[in-house]
């Protein structure tokens, strides 16, 4: 590990005193390549070593949604554990309270959400310092993150904690690139784009599919994309994860700091020990996981609005009907005929629909089966 780590400071050492022109984006190219396959190393040592490549915490998952709370140590995350869910996690006054995941639930709006309290990370946590590794390994597997940040210390922590997030294959608020990647048995690197490239041309496409060994291949360009996006569409191992900032402790910071930081996107200022805007957070937390509540209704009774059917996902076609019929049980599409939903999503209720329509949050919906 000592010979990858002082390979990857070398790399980032040469790209810092480089000049970013026409004539070096090749060059810078052909870095980012080493250095993300370095990386990968770092994250998945080869077979043989000791360490367990996505080695955690061990924590099951539970609920309709996973909440990771990362952040340095001290700007409490432990408190605000406890304040959402209830969970006691041990807080004081000292750094590395919380040494292992203590998980919670957050019971919103009718769905369950497993809220994660990680260990403080420090610098150089992708690195393996202190527990750095585990703790980020558990924060791929969550589907939102809260990076929660002390208002009263430098605001670059922010910046530190994406760094250490990024360098694990974490994107935070982006969304996978468009580009079509196809591995072929002959003829060469064939590179086209349906957009004007600025960052990308065929030089440094080749440049960067010749440090992976990869000698024939199709690239094509939906998107204006640059080398650090081709690279994470060749890893193929980057997970895209929405993120909130939230500033802890604003009871110690003035009014004029407060508003600058209402104005920035994605930010949630809070007070966990004071019980200032946490209504704010969990509302944000459930806009971000996109979360859709559907209740059932059997045919002759009123619906059940006790306990919703929690569709999750980012996109229509994980809230279809046929989603909310797999949820339930995979079975039901083989005698599935049709559907009958009353909600927003119909133009007029109640309306009859097929394994396609769309559900949006709190729709009531009935299944009629095959005779």
């Amino acid at each position: 590990m000592a010979d990858i780590l002082a390979k990857i400071e070398e790399i980032e050492t040469e790209m810092a005193r480089t000049q970013k022109n026409k004539a070096t984006s090749g060059h810078l190219g052909l870095l980012k390549a080493k250095l993300a396959k370095l990386r990968r190393e770092l994250i998945a040592p080869p077979g043989g070593s000791s360490s367990k490549p996505g080695e955690g915490f061990e924590v099951s998952k539970s609920g309709d949604a996973r909440v990771g709370l990362i952040g340095f140590p001290s700007v409490g995350k432990s408190t605000l554990l406890t304040k959402l869910t209830g969970t006691q996690s041990e807080a004081a006054d000292y750094e590395f309270t919380t040494l292992t995941c203590i998980p919670g639930t957050i019971h919103y709006r009718g769905a369950k959400i497993q809220l994660l309290d990680l260990p403080g990370i420090i610098e150089g946590a992708k690195d393996g310092k202190g527990r750095g590794r585990q703790v980020i390994a558990v924060a791929r597997s969550c589907n939102l993150i809260l990076i929660t940040l002390d208002a009263a210390k430098p605001a670059s922590h922010k910046r530190l904690i994406e760094h250490e997030l990024e360098g694990f294959g974490i994107r935070l608020n982006k969304t996978a690139p468009n580009i079509v990647f196809r591995r072929k048995d002959r003829g060469g690197v064939a590179f086209s784009t349906a957009v004007q490239a600025t960052h990308l041309d065929e030089d440094i496409v080749q440049t960067i599919c010749k440090e992976y060994r990869i000698h024939s291949a199709d690239v094509i360009l939906r998107e204006d994309a640059t080398e650090d996006d081709l690279i994470d569409v060749i890893e193929g191992n980057r997970i895209y994860v929405p993120c909130l900032y939230v500033v802890n402790k604003i009871d110690a910071i003035s009014m004029e700091e407060l508003e600058l930081y209402d104005r920035l996107p994605h930010f949630v200022p809070i007070c966990a020990k004071l019980d200032w805007n946490l209504d704010g957070l969990l509302e944000e937390i459930w806009e971000r996981l996109a979360l859709v509540r559907v209740y059932t209704k059997p045919k002759g009774q009123i619906p059940d609005f006790d306990e919703p059917v929690i569709l999750k996902g980012h996109i229509d076609s994980q809230h279809t009907v046929e989603a909310f019929c797999n949820r339930l049980h995979k079975s039901i599409m083989n005698d599935f005929k049709q559907a009958v939903v009353w909600g927003t999503s119909c133009r007029f209720c109640p309306q009859k629909t097929g394994k396609d329509h769309v559900l949006e949050d709190e729709d009531v919906i009935q299944i009629i089966k095959k005779v």
